[in-house]
């Protein structure tokens, strides 16, 4: 049984991944192989994240470019602060529909209260499926969180 109690977000991968189960990286299966502020990288099945053509579905590439930006945007914001979502976008380049994808996430621009990545989402011919930016505003965490 999962623990429905929310847990401030972490500053490090390790604190961040003890809080996955039970979440939407949980049910996508995304997994998290490289977290530093400046890249990311991680990996998801298409299998399971399609749309009912068999295509893999466009909002998963999203959910995985936000998964990217918003970790890097916790680990550069550090502890004590968080990072919330404040803008995302994406362009749609190609198809998937078996294998499993990869998202790499870089740095943009980094401040104390906006962080921004590029996020690439390639299959496993290396081939780019999909274009992102993500923008995080950092903030003060909440007293007690």
């Amino acid at each position: 049984m999962t623990d429905p109690t929310p847990r401030p977000a972490g500053s490090t991968l390790e604190d961040m991944q003890m809080t996955t189960e039970g979440t939407l990286l949980d049910r996508m299966h995304i997994e998290i192989l490289e977290a530093t502020p400046e890249r990311l990288v991680a990996t998801m099945p298409v299998e399971g994240n399609t749309q009912p053509y068999g295509l893999l579905h466009g909002g998963a590439s999203v959910v995985l470019a936000e998964t990217l930006g918003s970790v890097g945007a916790q680990l550069h914001a550090g502890p004590g602060r968080v990072a919330v979502g404040l803008d995302i976008n994406a362009t749609h380049h190609r198809a998937a529909r078996t294998g499993v994808v990869t998202g790499t996430a870089s740095l943009l621009s980094a401040g104390r209260t906006l962080v921004s990545y590029d996020v690439v989402v390639t299959d496993e011919d290396g081939r780019r499926l999909c274009t992102s930016r993500i923008t995080c505003l950092l903030r003060d965490a909440a007293p007690g969180a």
